[in-house]
């Protein structure tokens, strides 16, 4: 196959990317002829894959739209259409919100051609299914951000191409998730308990977005899908030892570029190490979250409550702000806080998750990290058990709760603050708890998980956004805030221009 062809089957396409049917989209160009050996589907799996570490997706529009709408960070400076986000108002025409619909759809494109292409291959189901399997989760993968984000969403789980696709409706949320529970049944199926590298696609990874999906679907009060999440949760603990994950006992090692590679607890990630050259896949994250005059730009920062709310004396609170700083060559710390000393900068603590140990392919500003970014991790899939425990009435919610706050316990190899590497002594806290609530578990979520693109989600799923972008929120009161509509993101309008049953 010539190399023409392989292009565009990494490349795959935009749905409704194409405004002039008379110019041939790239979705109607087809890799016939191109799959031949289990290899050939792996190579678009990969680049299906691939697509999510653009900086359209992981490392700077879609994770930093994700913290912008939670409530634990805030726009310190920036362009007004990340301001749209930060205030829940956000337009037809914004690009944080058009650039990464574009890109999930040519993930979605290329699993989809690995799927089609994999019929071609003649080989028995044993050689094949395994990989194959792998385009499966990634269409999952995909969409599961999709219907999160957008609500009703297109829905193609084949190449499209034919011209009555550009006029394609919208499918249901409840639909699109059948789909996607059972694209995930059959990546568990297929899909091996040990991987190379956790950017590959597992049983365990599967089975833990089974349990995400289902929690997801439970919202406040379906009780069939938290029995769901909590067996499937359960499922991923029991076998921990088979699917070689588990609780890292330093909680700083989830974010040191220089040691996540051998870490048990990320269970799927994005891996950005096998990516030193590529521009397009430039991680963004450390320079947007980190202080102006130091490292970073100052674009999005926590609120001084997110700073607050979490408990003295906490390792994560530790590992997860950034209270000393470097700027016009002097050292500034949390005690006489004085990053104004940069006009940009925020005076107040800043997210450290993403800019402490940025690993070797660090650049300007810490751009292009060699992080491997948690997409799920097993501390998740004791949260997701221990919420869905709690509304089954398992006994055991409050064990699975109670062995994420102990890890925290541990201490472990960080900094002071800033720069100076210190080993952190275990303490006492947090506590463990005597007894359990479901709000319990989202405060523990929300720290444990902090910065890690997850709250937008949790605050949608279970409909907190009253609460969160209130008077009382951590905040303070969202004006903009509008439950009625705010909880789904607008389709682009350009796509609507271009396919007016996309509108609704």
């Amino acid at each position: 196959m010539n190399t023409y062809k392989i292009l565009l089957l990494l490349m795959g396409f935009s749905i409704m990317g194409c405004s002039d049917l008379e110019e041939e989209p790239v979705g109607l160009l087809s890799p016939d002829g191109f799959f031949q050996t289990t290899q050939d589907i792996q190579t678009a799996v990969d680049g299906s894959l691939t697509h999510a570490i653009n900086e359209e997706i992981w490392g700077r529009k879609l994770s930093m739209s994700l913290l912008l709408r939670s409530d634990m960070a805030v726009l310190q400076s920036g362009q007004a259409y990340r301001a749209e986000l930060d205030m829940h108002n956000i337009s037809g025409i914004n690009e944080m919100t058009y650039d990464p619909w574009r890109r999930i759809w040519l993930g979605i494109s290329a699993a989809n051609n690995a799927i089609a292409g994999a019929e071609d291959v003649a080989v028995d189901e044993e050689t094949k299914n395994p990989v194959v399997a792998q385009a499966y989760f990634a269409r999952a993968f995909y969409y599961f951000h999709l219907v999160r984000l957008f609500g009703d969403i297109p829905y193609f789980d084949r190449p499209a191409g034919d011209e009555q696709d550009f006029t394609v409706g919208l499918t249901s949320e409840e639909e699109v998730y059948d789909n996607i529970i059972a694209d995930l049944e059959f990546a568990k199926t297929w899909l091996p308990e040990t991987v190379a590298s956790r950017a590959i696609p597992s049983k365990a990874a599967a089975s833990s977005y089974l349990a995400l999906v289902y929690l997801t679907r439970a919202g406040t009060s379906d009780m069939t899908y938290f029995q769901l999440a909590f067996d499937e949760a359960k499922e991923v603990i029991d076998n921990r030892g088979a699917y070689n994950v588990g609780l890292d006992p330093d909680f700083q090692t989830l974010f040191n570029a220089n040691k996540i590679d051998a870490s048990i607890e990320p269970i799927f990630a994005l891996d950005y190490n096998s990516v030193e050259a590529d521009d397009n896949a430039y991680d963004q994250t450390s320079p947007m979250t980190g202080v102006r005059g130091d490292f970073g730009w100052s674009v999005i920062v926590p609120s001084m409550a997110v700073y607050d709310s979490f408990e003295d004396g906490d390792y994560r609170k530790n590992v997860s702000f950034q209270t000393e700083a470097v700027i016009n060559d002097s050292l500034v710390t949390y005690e006489n806080f004085d990053y104004s000393a940069h006009e940009h900068a925020a005076n107040r603590p800043y997210i450290a998750k993403y800019s402490r140990y940025p690993g070797e392919f660090a650049r300007g500003d810490k751009r292009a990290t060699s992080h491997n970014y948690s997409m799920i991790r097993y501390a998740e899939v004791l949260l997701i058990a221990a919420e869905a425990g709690v509304e089954i009435g398992s006994p055991l919610a409050l064990d699975y709760l109670n062995e994420v706050r102990a890890r925290a316990r541990n201490g472990g190899e960080s900094t002071s603050g800033g720069y100076t590497d210190v080993t952190i002594p275990p303490s006492s806290v947090p506590a463990d708890l005597s007894s359990i609530t479901v709000e319990d578990v989202l405060e523990e979520r929300r720290i444990e998980l902090a910065f890690e693109c997850k709250r937008w989600y949790d605050i949608k799923r279970r409909q907190l956004g009253d609460q969160a972008f209130g008077p009382s929120g951590l905040e303070g009161s969202k004006p903009g805030w509008n439950s009625g509509v705010d909880y789904d993101t607008p389709i682009p309008q350009q796509e609507i221009d271009r396919n007016p049953n996309l509108g609704g």
